[in-house]
């Protein structure tokens, strides 16, 4: 895969805060290969955070440059498109509204683009059905464990079939047990849907199971990693 454009690169990557007094990122080059299971690993403060978001396109570099498929994403007037149509989030914290049901939760993604109502309503029950909470799609969130609330955000995650899933520290809110279970349902959507995977965290146990580790400390990459 060295040979063919990566999926994402990235090219002396800085991104500065507070009027130049945090430099949250600095001169991070990296790739990353359509398929790859890739973790981001660093202390709280480090950078991991910023640089995924950079990659999301969910903020813009103070310098350098985020490529996808060899196209860079400072040249797109709105990110907008991007993320509706290449990116999957999924975050620590869930962000389900409240007053919608799994199903619906799953769908919200959809409604950027032009699907049909029928069309999300199936796609959605497809979705919990491959993250094991078919029997769960009329339920509210308040209604689900943790667990569960997790896995109804990954399904979200994967409503418009992105290239590229990213989750940031995914289960830092779940116990060991919840946890496992969550990377385990990583590994199959990336063992059997070939899906791009990168996922920060500080954890060893979520590490183990990517084929590559990026190691950030003070804003830049670690060669050779700490420790």
């Amino acid at each position: 895969m060295a040979d063919q454009e990566p999926l994402l690169r990235t090219e002396n990557l800085c991104r500065v805060y507070s009027d130049g007094q945090v430099q949250a990122l600095q001169n991070v080059s990296l790739r990353i290969d359509a398929g790859q299971f890739v973790a981001i690993m660093g202390p709280s403060g480090s950078g991991k955070s910023t640089l995924l978001n950079l990659l999301g396109g969910l903020d813009r570099p103070t310098s350098g440059e985020v490529y996808f498929r060899g196209q860079p994403l400072g040249a797109m007037r709105s990110l907008d498109a991007y993320r509706a149509r290449h990116v999957g989030f999924v975050f620590q914290s869930f962000h389900l509204l409240p007053t919608l049901t799994a199903a619906e939760n799953v769908q919200i993604p959809m409604f950027e683009t032009v699907s049909s109502p029928a069309h999300r309503q199936e796609r959605a029950h497809q979705l919990l059905e491959i993250v094991g909470l078919a029997h769960r799609a009329d339920h509210l969130p308040t209604q689900l464990s943790v667990g569960e609330r997790q896995r109804v955000a990954i399904a979200r995650a994967l409503a418009n079939q992105p290239d590229l899933l990213l989750a940031d520290e995914p289960t830092g809110n779940l116990d060991s047990h919840t946890a496992e279970q969550i990377l385990d349902l990583f590994c199959r959507l990336h063992q059997e849907h070939r899906m791009t995977l990168v996922v920060v965290t500080h954890g060893l146990e979520v590490a183990r199971r990517a084929e590559c580790i990026f190691h950030i400390c003070d804003g830049r990459l670690a060669v050779p990693p700490p420790g």
